[in-house]
């Protein structure tokens, strides 16, 4: 799969630059790519004082970065100097550098993919900030690489470009979020639905609060309703063991501040504490309720069918991986109760959408989808790793 990874890193500095875009990052040869999954796959399978490795990699030279820190000796790259290191940088937005080892002094960065026959990789030290469009690999578990690329500075995002587990490689599907239908959450995980705005500084609450409801493990169920509506509670079995009155707005009030409140630091210590918080709520066994305002309305909420509507039997489901086929499937066969109870909820209401994280890792977005006309599971554990 390497020259396929850097065929569409190629593509996605070439669309970056078309844009207006300046000081992208190199784009790292076949042999590169390989090289880099090879050293991050075995380490993945040490352990470092009982702990797997953690570690994400990025193909970037240190002028190419800003503030690093650098070895006086960089460190070979392969399995055993990555296990060695990963306790110091398994934190979240640290990288290791990787670049060619006799190249390691400060030049004019170049964009197209580079080949030095004969020269060897190294891990020149570590860096919290990366440029745009650079090739990230990111060890997630043993035997599971994740391979991503830098939206911009400003924004601190990455989108997920391909999935490597063992020997099976999914790659993304640049196409998804142009079918009918498409939740924009799912087009907002994709990232590729607009470009133009990799760099800047917009939220999207959705998928921070899919992410935390993956990273609790315990698995769980959002709801997310229209604002001002109360259609949902035909679809919800009374009492509600842990309704919340009046709705609890600290999620929403945070996104209704300026742009300018939200850079600051007291804004971005609070923001992700209030989707923890919310994302929480899904651990408990039944359904959390949220309004597309981010309000919080219950959590614990048990699912029933509304009253003269047909049980649901069967949803298409996708996934945005490239080869993927679309299938048409019981809704208990995606993951048991809490799946169908989503699927079950989302047919009855149709202008809600459920979010549903299994303990095992998969994630599922169930929309209700005009043009199939049916309730469409997107598997979306992909691009949430």
């Amino acid at each position: 799969m390497a020259p396929r990874l850097q065929a569409l890193f190629t593509a996605h500095v070439a669309e970056a630059r078309r844009r207006g875009h300046q000081q992208l990052a190199t784009v790292p040869d076949a042999d590169a790519i390989e090289a880099m999954v090879v050293a991050a796959f075995w380490a993945s399978l040490r352990r470092e004082e009982g702990y797997s490795p953690k570690i994400s990699l990025a193909f970037a030279a240190p002028h190419e970065t800003i503030d690093p820190l650098l070895f006086e000796r960089p460190l070979p790259l392969d399995a055993a100097a990555l296990t060695r290191v990963a306790p110091a940088v398994e934190r979240p937005g640290i990288h290791l550098g990787v670049w060619w080892d006799g190249d390691l002094s400060p030049r004019s960065a170049t964009s197209g993919a580079q080949s030095r026959e004969g020269d060897d990789l190294s891990v020149w030290g570590t860096t919290h900030a990366i440029p745009m469009t650079c090739f990230v690999l990111e060890v997630a578990s043993p035997g599971l690489l994740v391979v991503k690329h830098h939206r911009g500075d400003e924004s601190g995002k990455f989108v997920n470009v391909a999935v490597l587990e063992g020997d099976e490689v999914k790659v993304v599907d640049e196409r998804a979020s142009s079918l009918p239908d498409c939740p924009a959450l799912l087009t907002s995980l994709l990232g590729f639905d607009s470009p133009a705005s990799w760099a800047d500084d917009s939220l999207n609450v959705l998928v921070q609060l899919a992410v935390s409801m993956r990273g609790h493990g315990r698995g769980g169920l959002l709801l997310v309703v229209p604002a001002g509506g109360d259609g949902w509670r035909e679809s919800i079995a009374r009492p509600i063991p842990y309704a919340v009155s009046p709705p609890f707005a600290e999620l929403a009030a945070l996104c209704r501040e300026a742009p300018e409140t939200r850079r600051g630091r007291e804004w971005q210590d609070a923001f992700p504490r209030a989707v923890d918080g919310i994302a929480g709520l899904t651990a408990v066994d039944g359904a959390a309720i949220l309004t597309a305002d981010y309000e919080v309305l219950a959590f614990g909420a048990k699912i029933v069918r509304r009253k003269g509507s047909p049980q649901i039997e069967q949803v298409t489901v996708t996934q945005p991986i490239e080869g993927a086929q679309a299938s048409l499937v019981d809704p208990a066969q995606l993951g048991g109760t809490r799946h169908l109870s989503a699927a079950q909820f989302v047919h009855d209401q149709r202008d809600a959408i459920a979010l549903v994280a299994s303990q095992d890792g998969r994630f599922t977005v169930f929309a209700w989808s005009p043009f199939e006309g049916m309730v469409h599971a997107h598997r979306v554990e992909a691009l949430l790793l």
